[in-house]
């Protein structure tokens, strides 16, 4: 977090993710009841139920250690059912940026990777240039190879049932959890 507690208040969505905020930082913690006070929707991801779940709109219990799968299957949600403000991830993320076409991604490994010196050639990894010296961009976010469609392509594999079986957490939950996480995609949030 790189902004002030007070700016929490101010949130339409909170998402506290392996932390026991309402106890471990209990002054901090009332910007976030601020921010629910006035409508926000505050999500309690953690493997325990606390002080902090008690006083969120949602909590989502996970085993120990599945956190990246529990954001990845929200990442395939929001991708999936294009729940991102598209504009803004066009003109100001390098998801429209095309990356080398020797780029890839195969049984848990990325393109460039050497097993006997056990590192990575990142050649593959840099992004395509114009003549001019310019990355090449495809704001339509439909080519192969623009970092959206590798995101997209990476993430795909974490649907719900995998999710699921993977953190414990029921599909139900998840399905609350990740749409009120991507209501705030909007324009207008």
């Amino acid at each position: 977090m790189t902004n002030h507690w007070i700016d929490i208040q101010h949130s339409d969505c909170i998402l506290i993710q392996g932390s026991n905020a309402a106890e471990n930082h209990p002054i901090s913690f009332k910007w976030v009841m601020r921010a629910k006070d006035k409508v926000a929707t505050v999500i309690h991801v953690d493997p325990r139920f606390t002080r902090t779940s008690a006083r969120c709109s949602l909590y989502a219990p996970l085993r120990s250690g599945t956190d990246i799968a529990f954001l990845g299957g929200m990442i395939n949600y929001i991708i999936e059912n294009d729940k991102f403000f598209k504009d803004y991830v066009v003109n100001y993320t390098n998801a429209p940026l095309l990356v080398d076409e020797g780029f890839g991604f195969k049984d848990g490994l990325f393109s460039g990777f050497d097993p006997k010196k056990r590192k990575y050639d990142k050649k593959t990894w840099a992004y395509q240039k114009n003549a001019d010296g310019t990355f090449k961009r495809d704001k339509s976010l439909k080519d192969e190879h623009c970092v959206f469609q590798l995101l997209k392509k990476h993430y795909s594999r974490y649907d719900m049932k995998t999710v699921s079986a993977v953190t414990g957490t029921p599909v139900e939950d998840l399905k609350k959890v990740y749409e009120a996480f991507s209501a705030t995609g909007r324009p207008d949030k």
